[in-house]
């Protein structure tokens, strides 16, 4: 009988992840089926196998006149700027919080956790003025800078360090003459390298997708990121080319998939490890 109960256990465990999977998985396979269809094909309903219109949607693309190449170096250049700083400063502060005793330890954190339940798009009106009283509408400067404090990582960063840093051996390398930032860019960060992995590939996945916040601040479209040239695609309200729509899209997924694919190990590990406090 527990023989039985464990195998039915286990037996519903895998089913409700296999339903998660495909919940995950088919919408993308289907955007990637859809970019290589044309749009009557599309009108009439789904399909699982790919058609041949793929260079057709992309010379379709291409006549529409949006500079993906621009696009995908603007995408890039905000991306990767945000992943960096967020990731660095976030672990800086973790680390801070972790090692340090200092007056109102502990309200920061809680105001740190506290600032993690606020959606952005409650401040974006204020965050918009004081951009324009700066003066730095149409400039990368306010989509990059503000990730410094990104309160979701910073959380993130102190459970990490939490399970995996241990006491005596930063009292070790202050004995030994290390200076603090040695011992943050020295000690800290490699040991937290799963979990800076972790967080630099959600961190990188926000940032390309990020729409409201690009699309406030930025008007000239030599500075359009690749989700501001996709809202271009649906400009027509009365005739929509599915087939283009879909192959743009999946041009501006195929970098995440990429970057995940090639990174998803380490972030299992970073979970894995930040989960479990020693």
């Amino acid at each position: 009988m527990y023989v039985f109960k464990q195998r039915l256990s286990k037996f519903l465990c895998y089913s409700f992840f296999v339903i998660l999977a495909v919940i995950c998985v088919v919408p993308v396979y289907m955007l990637l089926i859809n970019s290589t269809r044309a749009t009557p094909d599309i009108n009439r309903g789904i399909s699982l196998i790919p058609s041949d219109y793929l260079l057709t949607n992309w010379q379709s693309l291409n006549a529409r006149g949006i500079n993906f190449v621009r696009g995908l170096f603007n995408s890039s250049v905000l991306a990767f700027s945000t992943t960096a700083l967020s990731v660095y400063f976030s672990l800086m502060t973790a680390y801070a919080i972790k090692v340090y005793n200092f007056k109102f330890k502990k309200q920061f954190f809680v105001f740190v956790v506290l600032m993690t339940m606020v959606p952005g798009q409650l401040y974006i009106i204020g965050f918009f003025r004081y951009v324009a009283v700066l003066n730095l509408l149409n400039s990368y400067i306010p989509l990059i800078v503000p990730s410094v404090a990104a309160a979701g990582t910073v959380f993130f960063a102190k459970q990490y360090f939490d399970a995996a840093l241990m006491p005596e051996l930063i009292q070790s390398a202050r004995i030994d003459g290390a200076s603090e930032f040695q011992i943050f860019n020295k000690i800290a960060l490699p040991l937290a390298a799963p979990g800076a992995f972790t967080m630099g590939i959600f961190a990188f996945v926000g940032s390309w997708n990020s729409f409201l916040t690009p699309f406030m601040l930025l008007t000239d479209q030599n500075l359009y990121t690749l989700p501001l040239m996709m809202s271009q695609l649906n400009s027509d309200p009365f005739i929509t080319d599915f087939g283009m729509v879909y192959t743009g899209m999946a041009f501006t997924l195929i970098p995440i998939i990429v970057v995940y694919a090639l990174f998803s190990k380490r972030i299992v590990n970073g979970i894995s490890l930040g989960s479990v406090k020693g």
